[in-house]
């Protein structure tokens, strides 16, 4: 909204005790995912889709719950994993490793360092 001559700006979100200072603010839609975190550690996703949609002037809705020596110093909006993509990092991290490479095509295995150091060139295939 537009304000006028002089003005002090717009409130977009009321600051209290009960729900802090603003750390951070992002745009996103409901495709996309929010990471919240904190100074120790704590890492919060959540769906967009599922954080309530409030008006400026408002004390916003609560996300994640800190202990008092623990602060919020970040928030990112992330790009959504679909299952195939999930399934393609978890297999990964089970140290499963794909048959082919980017373009379908097979992968070549790193020649032998010990062929290298001996001034030997990787053996043709």
């Amino acid at each position: 909204p537009r304000h006028g001559r002089g003005g002090q700006g717009v409130i977009a979100i009321q600051c209290s005790e009960r729900n802090g200072n603003l750390v951070g603010a992002v745009q996103v839609s409901d495709d996309n995912e929010i990471m919240l975190i904190s100074d120790q550690g704590t890492l919060v996703r959540t769906r967009a889709s599922e954080v309530s949609v409030v008006g400026r002037n408002t004390q916003g809705v609560t996300l994640i719950r800190l202990p008092d020596d623990e602060s919020l110093i970040g928030v990112a909006s992330l790009d959504s994993i679909d299952d195939e993509d999930e399934e393609l990092i978890e297999a990964e991290a089970d140290g499963d490793s794909p048959e082919a490479g980017e373009g379908g095509e097979p992968t070549q295995p790193a020649a032998d360092q010990s062929d290298q150091e001996a001034g030997e060139p990787p053996a043709a295939e």
